[in-house]
């Protein structure tokens, strides 16, 4: 199943996506509204299993809504991996914005995090605050979304956690991640992960052999395969977890490939006017135009 959020009018719903269409959920049976992605997470297995008891309105086009985030506002901050392909690893080391580099492929999983308010959606604006970075750059990755909660989650066990996938750009200000000790700075401007289109369940398709590509203005800049993670999706539930409750509606972004414009010589990085676009094979395309502010 594609599940989105999307805004159809005045009203914000969350549908399945088939067909060019999205066909808007409202309840399982006679108990549970539907009303956010996060209540269609948590009743998933009643959706999956019995779709016949959810009532929704007729098929919409999806040229006649907004596609928003699928999950517009997490709950918690985004969980994101750092230099988990090794010629990412490798470019990052050489370009210099890394200040805590320690040797070029981690032992252990890096993991940071983004804020809730970091999130938009496809088509939506990333903004580039010139008055705070002059060194704002993209970063294609697959994005792991959980669906049953847990603590000390085994690497066995992980994929009964996992309720889907998605696309995010974890878009970072390359100069305030060079500049202060830790990422955070660097990865948390406003509209800085765009996520989208929508989330596509577990059962449809492999994560562990995804396609990953990222183009700007047409140009490709980043081609790899979910494959050559260092660290697979099973051993990041299961480091994340370890000490931290994940819950349903968490989201772990897995890292990106090489190919971001750090990793150019001269560096190339976004600037206003440019369009990023991301295709990940058996979700979709995540699009979004770079906007200058003051």
């Amino acid at each position: 199943m594609r599940l989105a959020t999307y805004r159809h009018g005045n009203s914000q719903r969350v549908g399945v996506v088939a067909n060019g269409s999205v066909r808007p959920l409202e309840r399982v049976g006679t108990e549970r509204p539907l009303t956010t992605m996060l209540d269609v997470i948590q009743a998933f297995d009643q959706v999956r299993g019995h779709p016949e008891t959810v009532v929704g309105g007729s098929p919409i086009p999806l040229s006649g809504v907004e596609l928003l985030a699928p999950l517009p506002r997490p709950a918690r901050n985004i969980m994101c991996v750092g230099k988990n392909y090794r010629e990412h690893a490798e470019e990052f080391d050489r370009s210099g914005f890394n200040a805590t580099a320690t040797g070029t492929v981690p032992e252990a999983p890096v993991v940071f995090t983004k804020p809730p308010e970091t999130v938009t959606g496809h088509g939506a604006e990333i903004r580039l605050p010139r008055e705070v970075t002059e060194a704002l750059d993209y970063e294609a990755e697959l994005a792991v979304v959980i669906g049953r909660g847990g603590r000390g989650i085994s690497r066995e066990e992980a994929h009964r956690h996992i309720f889907g996938y998605t696309i995010v750009n974890d878009v970072t200000a390359r100069d305030l991640q060079a500049r202060h000790s830790q990422w955070f700075l660097g990865k948390a401007l406003d509209s800085s992960c765009p996520m989208g289109p929508w989330i596509v369940t577990a059962d449809e398709i492999d994560a562990a052999a995804l396609r990953v590509r990222c183009w700007v203005n047409e140009e490709l800049r980043q081609d790899a395969d979910t494959s050559d993670l260092v660290f697979d999706i099973s051993t990041l539930v299961e480091t994340i977890s370890a000490g931290t409750t994940l819950l349903p509606g968490d989201v772990i972004a897995t890292g990106t490939p090489a190919g971001v414009g750090a990793g150019f010589s001269p560096p190339r990085f976004l600037t206003g006017g440019d369009i990023v676009r991301i295709e990940i094979s058996g979700i979709g395309t995540l699009t979004n135009p770079v906007v200058e502010t003051e």
